[in-house]
């Protein structure tokens, strides 16, 4: 059985992740790995030994990536298109409409809202996503949430497929950073926010929230791992409300292993996710989580004794959260509770069964 993965090739976060994961650890089934751009993920699955092909988009607009997908797909005898973010999506259905395979999405985040703060081009790019999924045979939902969300959009039950996101959780990674090395001092509460810096992410709320905790508590840093087109913004409004001392943007980073292993919790504020992969890889680093209510994380974050969960756009609730764990001493128990819940149910291992399961399935 032959699956070609189609991606536009531009990601740097949890769909990068949670994609090279799968296709290292799929067994029983021949990959390749199409994209329409070169970036970190084709760099990072090249040195993995996947099979990269790359399209060469001139630009989104270029709709010569069609031929070669149907070429690619005859020359490689692929039975199975698997296809993640409205990009493929589209792309694929054009080519579906003259060759035949089985199609199936991973969605990574709710379609509806890809395109927020686009305008009117973001109108019309969500009208036609939400057209095209429903021409997919079979989907990939990471939370029974998401699942839902599926059925509401007119989806069929028995077309959706819930498989939780996995990482592994037997590498021995190693803490390669120190709060020395970025002028923190051992007192200061430090908390990590791994997300690209986009509307959607939440970023706005976050500053509201932690202009109310420093309103008290003085030693507070805010760690920004990430990068995005918001980021201007976000800098002057950092400047503008006075949070310049307490708030570092530190762009893409390789090793977010070591940013989550000298912070005291890791912070999710965003407004719509499907499974944060970032939340797993805080459980791995036994570091507390604080999230809003998105996805499949009350899934994880069932009760008190593994974190916090507040309602989305919540400033008052997420400064409470904040409050909380800083005053909390059982911050080290919680982060190992997440750890213990996280490895046993949530193992790359489940991850690729499910996902060769359902290949076999369909």
């Amino acid at each position: 059985m032959k699956v070609l993965h189609l991606i536009s090739g531009g990601e740097t976060g949890g769909s990068k992740n949670h994609l090279l994961s799968l296709l290292k650890n799929l067994n029983e089934t021949e990959v390749l790995l199409g994209v329409f751009q070169e970036g970190k993920l084709s760099e990072e699955a090249r040195q993995m030994g996947i099979p990269v092909i790359m399209y060469g988009q001139s630009s989104r607009y270029d709709f010569s990536v069609i031929s070669k997908i149907k070429q690619t797909i005859k020359d490689n005898q692929i039975s199975i298109v698997h296809t993640h973010g409205p990009r493929a999506n589209l792309f694929t259905y054009f080519v579906r409409q003259t060759t035949p395979f089985k199609w199936i999405s991973t969605i990574h985040s709710d379609p509806s809202q890809d395109f927020i703060k686009g305008g009117i081009k973001g109108k019309i790019f969500t009208t036609i996503n939400m057209t095209v999924i429903k021409k997919i045979d079979h989907f990939f939902a990471v939370s029974e949430r998401f699942k839902q969300m599926l059925v509401g959009f007119g989806l069929p039950a028995e077309k959706i497929t819930t498989v939780y996101n996995g990482i592994s959780f037997d590498e021995q990674l190693e803490c390669k950073l120190s709060r020395e090395e970025l002028q923190l001092k051992e007192d200061d509460f430090v908390i990590c926010m791994v997300a690209r810096l986009h509307p959607i992410k939440g970023h706005t709320v976050v500053f509201e929230a932690l202009k109310k905790v420093l309103a008290a508590k003085q030693n507070v840093k805010l760690l920004l791992i990430g990068d995005g087109p918001e980021r201007d913004d976000l800098e002057r409004e950092v400047r503008d409300k006075g949070l310049t001392e307490n708030v570092r943007f530190l762009g893409f980073q390789q090793d977010v292993h070591s940013y989550l292993c000298l912070s005291d919790v890791k912070l999710l504020a965003s407004y719509s996710e499907s499974f944060p992969l970032v939340i797993l890889e805080a459980a791995r680093a036994h570091t507390p989580v604080i999230s809003t209510d998105v996805g499949g994380v009350k899934d994880l974050i069932a009760e008190p004794s593994l974190g916090w969960v507040v309602p989305i756009k919540d400033a008052e609730a997420l400064a409470g959260a904040i409050t909380e764990a800083i005053t909390t001493r059982n911050l080290p128990s919680l982060g190992n509770n997440l750890y213990e819940k996280a490895s046993r149910l949530y193992s790359i291992d489940q991850l690729a069964k499910s996902t060769e399961e359902t290949y076999k399935k369909i």
